[in-house]
């Protein structure tokens, strides 16, 4: 029995393999693609896998790609899995849907706000959380204590920022700077700016939740972050935070094994 997941975010496709769809589940293989060379997996990191026996994946990159992958899929002798896609819902596992129109939400959202309220729960009591994606855009989403998504943040990531600042702004290049406290030149200006508007959005979601869930009598939040970007932001931080690598596959196998379980 295996279980394949997979995640296509704005820049690339990962994916992982599982021996089982359940939390816990021992890692096989995984890999990343960029999203223009999708046609190289099947004759490329997926040549030589064991035929998954379920597939789940979300996709944030429009239904393209959806259909790029499936061909891949198709390609593979031996696979006969029908994939399956992330579409939020009303409800599942455990986490109710609070967008005003459910089915909108970001899929990558939705999966990693599971595997985030799993992985809490896994630690201990229930608490209020805040789920910080950092990858090419920035996500800062909110769940109080019973499981509710109360609302969330979107804004631009570190890259977006850095390119927008250039192409409007006369004679501005963006070379790589540091984070610092006060920045003395334009390029550690450039990088400290954005580092801290993302860590201002999460300390602002912080407070926004820790004041919601005191009035019921709630304990304070925990904040889960991800996101290939997420380490950049450990050190520029207000709150404890916890950094994990994986959320969106955690997510996945939450609700693989709700579903198919």
């Amino acid at each position: 029995m295996t279980f394949l997941a997979i995640d296509i975010g704005n820049t690339r496709l990962k994916w992982a393999m599982y021996d089982d769809y359940r939390p816990g589940a021992a890692l096989l293989a995984h890999g990343a693609e960029f999203l223009e060379h999708i046609e190289r997996l099947a004759e490329g990191c997926w040549a030589g896998l064991p035929a998954p026996t379920r597939m789940l994946g979300c996709v944030v990159a429009g239904d393209t790609a959806k259909r790029r992958v499936h061909d891949q899929i198709e390609l593979m002798l031996g696979w006969h899995v029908e994939p399956q896609w992330v579409v939020p819902a009303q409800e599942e596992a455990g986490v109710a849907n609070g967008y005003d129109h459910p089915s909108r939400l970001g899929a990558d959202r939705w999966v990693a706000m599971i595997g985030a309220r799993h992985q809490m729960l896994q630690q201990g009591p229930a608490r209020p959380l805040i789920v910080v994606m950092v990858g090419t855009a920035v996500t800062v989403d909110a769940l109080d204590a019973d499981g509710n998504f109360l609302g969330g943040l979107i804004i631009p990531g570190h890259g977006i920022m850095l390119r927008a600042l250039e192409g409007g702004t006369a004679g501005l290049h963006v070379p790589t700077g540091e984070v610092k406290l006060f920045p003395k030149n334009t390029s550690d200006a450039l990088t400290s700016g954005g580092t801290y508007a993302i860590a201002g959005a999460v300390e602002r979601m912080y407070q926004h939740l820790s004041t919601h869930c005191q009035a019921k009598h709630q304990a304070d939040p925990l904040c889960i972050m991800a996101g290939g970007a997420g380490w950049k932001m450990a050190p520029s931080m207000t709150r404890p935070f916890q950094l994990l690598d994986n959320l969106i596959f955690d997510g996945l196998l939450v609700m693989a094994h709700k579903r198919w379980g």
